[in-house]
């Protein structure tokens, strides 16, 4: 077992126990709040990364050579898909919302469920999943090596040429570089006070005072705890029609105690990765915010609180190659 609901209950009220400080914060102190900026800067092998660019956009990495890793996860989608649930390699709805690719690095595991550690392992997840890429190696290798563009351009990084590992580390570089730095809060915290207005200050002020920061902090603003879905009042329940994809943790640990627990998603980007939650099913920032307090603060928000909590979180937009995502997103 990853991690037991107890200890999920103890996160969550140690975080309410220790909140930081509801207090708005100054150019000088921004390293005690509970949210940091993304590093402005990074390195990647800009090889790799231009490889691994290739390869995620290459729908032959799939046996039906329909799906590539990008299908499931636009750069102009918010690095999700924008569906309730995605599409699989038959066409037919698959059995999970899909989340953002952009910031990836920064969660101490991948997917919902949260069943892989790192970037290389959910890569290779996705190239085998039947519904997805349906690949297996002694296929995907050798036409990979037929493709003739390829072997030069692997023989050129790697002395190995195209093998398991090397692509596995392509793929999981160039998500590496997928980045959102230099959001209007991250300015914020870096000392321009002007970069967020009064109310967005506010409902940060809100959203801590609240709770919220106690899943939702670090570089990611999440993507860091697993959590129970339904702390205080059950979710599914009232939703009704519980499939497996509802069971989260579970179906990776098969431990009792994992049931309805997922990986806590980030909120960077969030004002552009509707729909909401695991199954896709809200589509409103506001609901969801409101959906959050009942179910896991245990309290019913005044609309104005979750407006102003909104107005904050539309604060972690941030760029991708220069440019606002939420920019990119009206575009399409």
């Amino acid at each position: 077992m990853f991690l037991s609901v107890a200890l999920n209950r103890c996160v969550l009220s140690c975080a309410f126990a220790l909140i930081f400080s509801p207090s708005i914060c100054s150019a000088s102190t921004f390293s005690s709040e509970p949210i940091q900026p993304i590093p402005l800067q990074h390195f990647q092998d800009p090889e790799k990364v231009d490889l691994g660019r290739v390869l995620f956009n290459d729908v032959r990495l799939s046996k039906s050579d329909k799906l590539s890793c990008a299908s499931c996860h636009q750069l102009n989608q918010g690095g999700d898909d924008g569906l309730k649930v995605s599409i699989t390699n038959r066409g037919e709805q698959d059995v999970i919302n899909a989340p953002t690719v952009f910031n990836s690095r920064y969660n101490f595991r991948q997917t919902w469920r949260g069943q892989f550690r790192r970037l290389e392992e959910q890569a290779e997840g996705d190239i085998k999943n039947p519904r997805h890429g349906n690949m297996e190696w002694e296929v995907l290798l050798p036409k990979l090596k037929a493709i003739s563009e390829y072997r030069v351009a692997f023989n050129k990084i790697y002395p190995a040429g195209i093998t398991r590992e090397t692509l596995l580390e392509l793929l999981a570089t160039y998500e590496r570089s997928l980045i959102t730095p230099n959001s209007r809060f991250d300015r914020y915290l870096r000392g321009d006070d002007k970069a967020i207005s009064s109310d967005e200050k506010k409902g940060y002020k809100l959203f801590k005072s609240h709770g919220c920061i106690a899943c939702h902090q670090g570089v990611n603003v999440g993507g860091n705890v697993y959590q129970k879905f339904g702390l205080f009042s059950d979710y599914f329940d009232k939703r009704g029609n519980i499939k497996k994809a509802d069971f989260g943790l579970f179906n990776v640990t098969g431990d009792e105690e994992d049931k309805f627990v997922f990986r806590v998603p980030s909120l960077r980007n969030v004002e552009v990765t509707a729909p909401y939650l695991h199954d896709g099913t809200v589509k409103e920032l506001d609901d969801v915010v409101e959906i959050m307090a009942e179910y896991q603060l245990g309290t019913q928000l005044p609309k104005d609180a979750i407006s102003y909590i909104v107005k904050f979180l539309k604060t972690l937009t941030g760029e991708y190659k220069g440019r606002s995502l939420s920019e990119r997103n009206n575009e399409h």
